[in-house]
């Protein structure tokens, strides 16, 4: 299979989580946050960049997803969260990685088994579905649920002959 790298896209904690699919169980790789100082938006987006890039060049990826922005608090909070996953993807394009795309409620579903999970429900399932010792970081536990949600999904479309998403195109 591969390794899937996850992302929960923020303008100001961004959460990554790597899961390796190689086998019947996804195993936990590592997962973390990206903590972005306050200022300005441009710089924030950058370290975002570079934090993506050193992580894809560390751990080697395979594929690449992320969360969808849903809704924000506000309509400058949404262009915000916006901007983060831009730069989030830009990093995985650039890396030539398929990016794949996952609403909250998709990802809350897959994991959890109800699209309106709460935040405490996902990092528990993550816990449980990667046999962690401990309860990761909120941010880091929505990351690594995107990367279960995509594990999931490609399995799900492999079971069913539906062929695979890959560099912008489905291939079979």
């Amino acid at each position: 299979m591969s390794i899937i790298l996850g992302i929960d896209p923020g303008s100001l904690k961004t959460g990554f989580g790597i899961i390796d699919t190689q086998g019947r169980q996804p195993r936990y790789v590592t997962s973390g946050v990206i903590r972005l100082p306050t200022g300005e938006l441009p710089a924030r987006l950058k370290i975002i960049f570079d934090g993506i890039t050193q992580i894809i060049g560390e751990y080697q990826p395979d594929e690449f997803a992320i969360e969808h922005v849903f809704m924000a608090k506000s309509a400058g909070s949404a262009l915000k969260l916006g901007q983060a996953r831009g730069a989030a993807i830009v990093a995985a394009v650039h890396a030539d990685l398929p990016v794949a795309e996952y609403e909250a409620r998709k990802v809350k579903q897959a994991v959890v088994g109800n699209g309106g999970a709460t935040k405490e429900q996902v990092q528990h399932m993550v816990k449980a579905l990667l046999a962690l010792p401990g309860t990761p970081q909120e941010d880091a536990a929505d990351a690594l649920a995107v990367a279960l949600c995509h594990s999931h999904s490609r399995g799900m479309m492999a079971s069913t002959d539906a062929g695979r998403y890959r560099r912008g195109r489905i291939v079979k």
